[in-house]
């Protein structure tokens, strides 16, 4: 029996402490909030309540295979609902795609919304993207990766990589596949998934679509937090200790490998491994002494891109809104004027800065627990932002600037025909510094670095650091962010600590 700390009690904290605790090892988690969840948190006020991070959950699978893992079924401990329609895409030109929750009706739709034809193009894409996934879903994701020796496994087989092709972009994928513009620029979403830009990030994130279709977008009845709560409470049935308002100041590294960690105040917490599921750029360059061991780790991070960052309206309303779908996502005309500005390339090169005419994205559930009564609404509003960065970007803590970017998000919303500017009991802003202020990633990114580049994903840092006994879970390590990467990343590093 190992004694293991897990450093943070996100959902991959909270799923390695689960699977660890299951497989015989005595876990303490360590949490800096007084609350488990991490991104995965909600927020309440007056009979409103919103998830304050994902808004749905994808490849369910996964987290059926969680709970199996580790003592009872996944059903028996939150009520999933498969959302349909997934969602409603609104585009600059005035068209509207009520994208299906089911996959053989996704063609008929885009038939139906953008023209004839334009469902046997993206029926054509989504089937390239099911090969990509068979080739990849094993070595990439569920998988320790092996840098280029991963790449190499691949290249035995030259099919696989024209199937991959690592060398095109998203953009450059959806352009040879897509004639239709509106399917470009829903393409182009997905790489957000990531923190991305599609103009950089790998064709490879097709799959991210292919997996909400083939296997369903869902959501947690009671709000997504309920799904961090029951994998806490399984971690803790299987004896895990959950500490919550300890913040860790150090990993103790002794004799060239973890120890343990220090708190703040001194307190010390001696562990065989230690698991970080906190942000791994703020792992390498503040908790770990800085060694010959973990240098290229920390060169591969000065390389790399840091994801996008969000602005956050928690909007509480009164009234309904007819139509609503549980997700919303308003177009604007200039998407590349969009990754410009937040990250800081192109006709913004080097000034990152607020988007002037963002895509909006909105959360509504249609969910008795998330208002106070039936004629109400709480809408999670979210638009892409740069991280925060007073030094060389956007300081989001600048006096005023949230309010009034948070009054031009309304005026932004109002232009695209939902106007709830009259209706609004009140508004909470939360910007890329608070974000930054509540989980320690580094200006609020998202999901630690970013897919930008060919050579990305072999940036991202591995689960298996170079210190002997620490590993790293959750969305800034491998294999990524979201819900399914970061449960992904748990089931690795239970794999690599292995049994007690």
């Amino acid at each position: 029996m190992a004694r293991v700390a897990v450093v943070g009690a996100g959902l991959g904290g909270l799923a390695a402490a689960a699977r660890l605790a299951a497989l015989g090892h005595q876990v303490t988690v360590l949490e800096q909030a007084r609350q488990t969840g991490g991104k995965l948190g909600w927020y309440a006020r007056d009979g409103h309540g919103f998830d304050t991070g994902p808004s749905l959950v994808t490849l369910p699978q996964v987290y059926a295979d969680l709970f199996a893992a580790t003592g009872g079924p996944l059903e028996d401990a939150v009520d999933l609902v498969r959302l349909d329609p997934a969602v409603d895409y609104r585009f600059p030109d005035g068209s509207r795609l009520l994208l299906p929750g089911t996959r053989a009706a996704i063609a008929p739709a885009v038939d139906a919304a953008l023209g004839h034809g334009t469902g046997a193009q993206w029926t054509a894409l989504m089937q390239r993207a099911a090969a990509m996934w068979r080739v990849t879903e094993q070595p990439f994701l569920r998988s320790p990766l092996a840098g280029a020796a991963t790449l190499a496994r691949l290249a035995r087989r030259p099919s696989d990589v024209a199937t991959v092709a690592p060398w095109k972009t998203l953009r450059g994928l959806g352009e040879e596949h897509l004639a239709h513009p509106a399917l470009r620029m829903l393409l182009d979403r997905y790489a957000t998934y990531s923190g991305s830009d599609p103009r950089r990030a790998p064709a490879v994130l097709a799959t991210v679509p292919h997996v909400e279709q083939e296997y369903g977008s869902w959501y947690v009845r009671g709000g997504l937090r309920r799904l961090a709560d029951a994998v806490a409470e399984r971690a803790v049935e299987r004896g895990a200790r959950v500490r919550t308002g300890c913040t860790v100041e150090r990993v103790l590294v002794e004799g060239g490998r973890t120890s343990g960690v220090r708190l703040a105040g001194g307190e010390v917490v001696r562990a065989d491994v230690v698991v970080s599921a906190g942000d791994a750029a703020a792992l390498y360059a503040d908790l770990l002494p800085p060694s010959g061991a973990t240098r290229g780790v920390r060169r591969d991070l000065a390389r790399s891109t840091p994801s996008l960052s969000g602005f956050v309206l928690l909007l509480a309303l009164r009234g309904r809104t007819p139509g609503l779908a549980h997700h919303t996502v308003l177009f604007p005309v200039d998407y590349d004027a969009e990754f410009d500005a937040v990250f800081g390339t192109g006709r913004h090169r080097g000034a990152p800065r607020p988007v002037a005419d963002p895509t909006v994205y909105v959360s509504a559930p249609d969910d008795p627990a998330t208002r106070p009564d039936d004629d109400s609404e709480s809408w999670f509003v979210l638009v892409n932002a740069p991280r925060h960065d007073p030094a060389g970007g956007v300081d989001w803590d600048s006096p005023g600037l949230a309010d009034r970017y948070a009054r031009q998000v309304l005026d932004v919303l109002a232009g695209r025909g939902l106007d709830v500017r009259d209706r609004v009991r009140w508004c909470t802003v939360r910007t890329p510094a608070d974000l930054e202020r509540d989980t320690r990633s580094a200006g609020g990114s998202i999901y630690g670095t970013s897919s930008n580049g060919t050579r990305a994903a072999f940036l991202r840092p591995g689960n298996a650091a170079p210190v002997p006994g620490l590993f790293l879970v959750g969305g800034s390590s491998h294999p990524g962010g979201g819900l399914p990467l970061v449960a992904l990343s748990a089931e690795i590093v239970a794999g690599l600590v292995g049994p007690a």
